[in-house]
């Protein structure tokens, strides 16, 4: 196997090489990019054709190649080049993509475009001292899909989610929870083209008190839901003020009937399907897989894409906020045109969420990375936090005098020194390809040229196009889906006994419930509860070598059909937490189906306890996952793939923070070096020149002598043979200075070499550390904790009844929804 190429290490982008501005031309040091920067985020600005989505391109190819996962906000629709990779680089790869009208002006058959393409590809890559299976290796490191929000040409997104009720750990950070109702809030209103402002508009302080109010109280809301509690809200006062004096119902029902022809429309209808808005599914596959979610919006009109943009910076901000700190770069969220969600002047609902993740994102590891080619038009206070910039031509004057003031402010930001004079004169003198690049993170600006996409640049994807990307992709997410949709309810024709109207008489040792209805009845000619036993019980783990001692919570459904067997918890259900609903008394009018005999008693129960305890015993265990390479153990209830993402953050932090060691390691010893070598290379340089002086002297001196002896006839005169003799030393002086520059220069070649060998010695540990924190090669053992009968307690085991509608037919449907 051959060795990988220098710049294909873990944690460090390959963006490029230096360039020379002075006699413009390429050198060959390598533009190498710390991909923990990014953590203090990037922004990218060039003008059209400046080349800045080839570089950014290039950074996420990168990202991707290191397992970093991102998402992708593409308004221009040309992000989705990234899945254009052919590793053969064969002509007919390229062929389907080319634009043919481009060929026709060159006066080329498709075919023959191709292959030129492939030739310009190929020759491209080498040139930049990559080969074709680099191209493999970035396909094979993520996975890669295009979503076309509001509409099916790609993956659909849909926004119903975004109005569900948050996690309890988000309800109790107050500025989270906050930030997530603002966000919906305003992203709905500036779709209907209102006023967003949290503070002025009425119809943001409404919904926004609604949400409040449903989310507090754990309901989701939907949208007809949200049209009736605007309508009729669920509070009588807003503030110090009744809720009519706020607000009056006509206006109330305007609002809601601007909503409801939202909902009508049959545009809308797009918004509603598809995958959820789930920003964990967007970096993440199913099996834990890194992804780069490109999210194409270059179809939706502005309004639409601000809404769109506001809600998913609004779910992004929750999930930041649900992840334990980091230094190490987790994620990236990458916009290709940020004009418009971010001015300097005014107030679009995209404007404080971006600015909350510029300021806190770094803490948990995600960098933001956002690009223009309208550079003034940017809140460059704001962008003061970020610390990367990567500089392109630019087409104004004007345009650079604003990219000038926002570098500025960068370095007051971190307390770096800023030339301005310097940087003016090198933003001046780019070129296509060109970049400054100003890094806090760096001693000094350097200017590189970008290097050469894996991916063919071939310009914004049509809509068929992505759907000719997608089509695969698209079967299969709707396969998914169908399979898991929730069921529909169950049915049954009702028991051979007729229910009764009267409640049946249980013994007052036994508990009694009732389920809540989840969904309401539909053209049923009668309502009937039915029986079964809710068994509930904690179940004890404990394994000290694995730092583990809990206890699993269980609660199972065991619906009273028919006779007991004699392992009756068999058929029983395991429910989800969270989803019971239930109540003490049961609703009016509701029929009661009989159960059978000698369960509902106090020997019945006795057996059903002792039952439940052994079936738990037999069947419910608890495994979890190590990785004896970092020490760790997955949580309980951890998936493998959700333990393999939290591996992968916690490996680049250990393998960050072990680099760091060796550098501050070898650093000292290196400098030590150059500074050897830097004082050897003067030294060989003065004895070189000393060396010349003398072997001049002695060229003349003998000169000299030759011409007196030839001149004065007199060769064996004194003052001939004095100045022979002064000859003969110069030349031994000369041959003296000789050696010594030999000296000098040996001993310049043996720092050099002992430079050498310390730079591979530290490439050498670098190596082995980044091949043992490799995430994608941890091995996991699985971990059985074991678990005692005696240490299960039994927590409840009561009778509920369960609502079911009958049709005219005898048909019977639960009104509850039992997730297993």
């Amino acid at each position: 196997m051959s060795p990988l190429p220098p710049y294909e290490k873990l944690g460090s982008f390959y963006l490029g090489k230096k360039y020379d501005v002075t006699n413009r031309a390429v050198e060959n040091e390598l533009t190498m990019y710390d991909s923990k920067d990014l953590t203090t985020h990037a922004l990218c600005v060039g003008m059209t054709g400046s080349g800045k989505t080839g570089l950014c391109l290039a950074l996420l190819e990168e990202a991707a190649i290191d397992g970093i996962p991102a998402i992708i906000v593409d308004p221009k629709g040309d992000l989705g080049n990234l899945l254009l990779t052919f590793p053969n680089l064969a002509p007919q790869d390229f062929e389907p993509w080319v634009d043919n009208a481009e060929a026709t002006r060159q006066g080329m058959t498709p075919q023959q475009f191709a292959e030129k393409t492939a030739t310009r590809w190929r020759e491209g890559l080498a040139q930049w001292d990559q080969q074709p299976d680099r191209i493999a290796r970035f396909r094979d490191s993520v996975d890669i899909a295009i979503y076309t929000p509001g509409s099916n040409a790609g993956l659909p997104l849909t926004i119903l989610r975004s109005f569900d009720a948050p996690s309890p750990e988000v309800i109790d950070d107050a500025e989270t929870f906050r930030e997530r109702i603002n966000s919906a809030v305003a992203g709905i209103l500036t779709l209907l083209g209102k006023d967003a402002d949290p503070l002025s508009s009425q119809e943001h302080i409404l919904l926004a008190n609604i949400l409040d109010k449903a989310w507090r109280a754990g309901q989701d809301l939907s949208l007809p839901e949200l049209i009736r509690q605007i309508q009729s809200p669920p509070f009588q006062r807003v503030g110090m003020l009744e809720l009519n004096s706020f607000m009056t119902a006509e206006a109330r029902a305007k609002l809601a009937m601007s909503i409801n022809n939202l909902l009508a429309s049959p545009t809308f209808a797009n918004w509603l399907e598809g995958e959820p808005l789930d920003i964990k599914r967007l970096l993440y596959t199913a099996d834990g897989r890194p992804r780069l979610s490109i999210l194409s919006i270059a179809h939706l009109n502005d309004s639409e894409r601000m809404f769109f943009v506001t809600l998913l910076l609004g779910e992004l901000l929750t999930w930041m906020r649900s992840q334990p700190g980091t230094s190490s770069l987790r994620a990236l969220f990458y916009m290709d045109e940020v004009f418009g969600y971010f001015p300097p002047n005014a107030n679009p609902p995209t404007k404080q969420p971006m600015l909350t993740l510029l300021k806190q994102a770094r803490a948990y590891g995600l960098g933001i990375v956002l690009a223009t080619q309208n550079p003034v038009d940017l809140d460059y206070k704001g962008l003061s936090n970020i610390g990367t910039w990567f500089l392109g031509r630019l087409q104004t004057e004007r345009d650079k005098l604003r990219v000038l003031d926002g570098l500025e402010g960068a370095a007051l930001q971190s307390g770096s020194a800023f030339d301005r004079s310097q940087m003016d004169q090198l933003l001046s003198s780019l070129g296509n390809r060109v970049f400054l690049l100003n890094n806090v993170h760096d001693d000094a600006p350097s200017v590189f040229q970008s290097r050469w996409a894996l991916s063919y640049l071939r310009g914004p994807l049509s809509r068929q196009q992505i759907q000719t990307l997608m089509k695969n992709r698209t079967t299969s997410t709707a396969s998914q889906s169908a399979d898991t949709t929730a069921p529909e309810p169950k049915k049954s024709s009702l028991n051979a006994t007729a229910p009764s109207d009267a409640r049946p008489v249980i013994p007052n040792t036994i508990t009694e419930l009732f389920w809540i209805p989840s969904r309401l009845a539909r053209n049923a000619t009668k309502l009937i509860y039915r029986s079964a036993i809710l068994g509930q019980a904690s179940q004890h783990f404990v394994k000290a070598s694995s730092k583990v001692d809990l206890w699993q919570d269980y609660s199972l459904l065991l619906p009273l059909e028919n006779e007991l067997s004699d392992t009756p918890w068999e058929p029983a259900t395991l429910l989800e937490d969270g989803q019971l609903q239930l109540g003490t008394q049961p609703d009016s009018g509701v029929a009661f189906a009989p159960f059978p005999d000698g369960i509902v008693t106090a020997t019945g129960f006795k057996k059903l306890e002792a039952e439940l305890k052994n079936y738990l015993y037999r069947h419910e265990s608890l495994n979890l996952f190590y990785c004896k390479a970092l020490n760790k153990t997955s949580s309980p209830g951890e998936s493998e793939a959700d333990f393999r993402i939290s591996l992968d953050i916690a490996a680049r932090e250990q393998r960050d923070t072990e680099i760091e060691k060796l550098k501050n390691k070898f650093s000292t010893k290196l400098q030590s070096l150059k500074n050897r070598i830097q004082t050897a290379e003067q030294r060989v340089q003065q004895k070189s020149e000393d060396a010349k002086r003398v072997k001049l002297e002695s060229i003349v001196n003998i000169g000299t002598s030759l011409l007196s002896a030839v001149l004065g006839n007199k060769l064996a005169s004194k003052t001939n043979l004095s100045k022979a003799g002064s000859a003969a030393k110069s030349l031994g002086r000369s041959a003296q200075k000789q050696s010594d520059v030999a000296r000098a220069e040996e001993s310049l070649e043996s720092l050099q070499q002992q430079y050498e060998e310390l730079a591979q010695q530290f490439q050498s540990e670098v190596d082995e550390i980044e091949n043992k924190l490799n995430a994608h090669s941890l091995e996991l053992e699985t971990v059985e904790i074991p678990s005692k009968k005696s240490d299960i307690r039994l927590n409840r085991l009561a009778l509920v009844w369960i609502p079911w509608q009958v049709d005219e037919m005898g048909i019977a449907t639960p009104l509850v929804e039992i997730k297993a």
